[in-house]
């Protein structure tokens, strides 16, 4: 046999031992080839150059990404550090995230809906039913506004004020201060327009649904959410006030009186209340998010867990109808302002939202593709980059999908 012969049958027994390699590798991390549900690899290796860009400018300390389509985990990888003070250290996969707004739509928006599907509440509930000092909106001439219903709160549609200011209600209520004391005086606050008039962001409106979710359960969010949606998932590494021994894996975020926050949540308004707030407070791993997204896609059940009904999901996931205008649904985000996280060539069915501290989801269901992509990028100074950052990542995996 000559050796032109040998050389060649040993470059293809080397071709394919590697690819064979390359199987059992991405088998054993579950991870699927993007191939094999219409995706290139090659494609979506651009994103790691974007995160070393990224890195290098100092957009933020450090990011994990999860890509997923048509049920498989095809893109998964940890950038950079997990924070720059006191010392830096290197960011893992599994780390905990303090996903800040993630949590409207994941925690409470769910637990709503959920509440709705029992019968427990309806969405045309009027927000006084469960907060007797809600009061309405009243124009220039004295006229008084409609009142506020549920949806109105959850598409930010209600004429509350975007924020209000956490040292203010400390100085009235204490610190930590009762939810039940906070939403007083939420409702208390000058409403900003009529119901269903406008489209104002409120975190306001989520932390008033999550008072409601208690008083109509006896729970509050944290541990509601636990037993209705995280638990039944597996998602092992999602809550509230992470508990002492998940402290290690917390991403840190912001340095406030020259200590970073690890574990505790940013978000001056849910720190006030203890850590559990509609608006905030949420802990998760983008692996657990993951989880998440694929339940969204698959109409509301994963792993022979129901949690919410396709029909449920439908109305989710499609911008409210009384209010084409504000391009929210029933708590995520489909065609507003702030929804940069969908990219550019991601279509009109899809959802998603993001959180302050430099977290993000988006999911597709035209294509059945989910991005996660979670950062910290308020550390250490809350001056960090992310908003172009989030419609390239959606940008480069849309872009990947090279069978519809």
């Amino acid at each position: 046999m000559s050796t032109a012969v040998l050389r060649l049958k040993h470059q293809v027994c080397l071709a394919l031992l590697f690819s064979f390699l390359m199987v059992l590798a991405l088998s054993c991390s579950g991870l699927t080839r993007p191939e094999e549900v219409g995706m290139s690899s090659e494609r979506l290796k651009r994103l790691d150059s974007l995160m070393a860009e990224c890195l290098r400018q100092k957009y933020f300390p450090g990011a994990v990404i999860v890509v997923g389509r048509k049920d498989k985990i095809v893109f998964r990888q940890a950038y950079g550090q997990s924070q720059w003070v006191p010392t830096p250290k290197p960011i893992k996969m599994e780390m905990i995230f303090d996903l800040a707004s993630l949590t409207k739509p994941i925690a409470t928006a769910t637990s709503i809906m959920i509440l709705v599907e029992r019968g427990q509440l309806s969405l045309w509930d009027r927000v006084k039913d469960y907060v007797s000092e809600f009061s309405v909106y009243v124009d220039k001439n004295g006229e008084k506004g409609e009142e506020a219903r549920l949806w109105h709160l959850l598409t930010h549609t209600s004429g509350l004020p975007a924020y209000t200011d956490a040292k203010e209600v400390a100085k009235t209520y204490g610190s930590p201060c009762p939810t039940e004391n906070l939403v007083k005086h939420i409702a208390a606050l000058k409403k900003e327009f009529a119901p269903g008039k406008d489209f104002r962001y409120s975190c306001l409106g989520f932390i008033t649904l999550a008072y409601i979710i208690n008083k109509v359960t006896g729970q509050d969010l944290a541990a509601f959410a636990s037993e209705n949606i995280f638990k039944p998932l597996g998602m092992k590494r999602t809550g509230f006030n992470p508990p002492s021994s998940w402290k290690e894996h917390c991403v840190p975020t912001e340095v406030i009186d020259g200590q970073p926050l690890i574990g505790i949540v940013h978000d001056p308004l849910a720190r006030l209340q203890g850590g559990v707030s509609g608006n905030a407070g949420l802990f998760s791993t983008a692996d657990d998010l993951a989880i998440f997204a694929r339940m969204m896609l698959h109409q509301g059940e994963f792993n022979s867990r129901r949690i919410l009904s396709p029909l449920s999901i439908k109305r989710m996931t499609e911008i409210f109808p009384d209010v084409l205008f504000s391009g929210r649904s029933l708590g995520w985000d489909i065609n507003s302002g702030y929804s940069s996280n969908r990219g550019d060539l991601f279509g009109r069915s899809s959802y998603g939202h993001t959180g302050y501290t430099g977290t993000s989801i988006w999911i597709d269901p035209e294509t059945e593709t989910f991005v996660i992509f979670l950062t910290n990028r308020v550390h250490p100074d809350d001056k960090g980059v992310i908003m172009p950052v989030r419609s390239r990542v959606a940008n480069i995996v849309a872009a990947s999908i090279i069978r519809p």
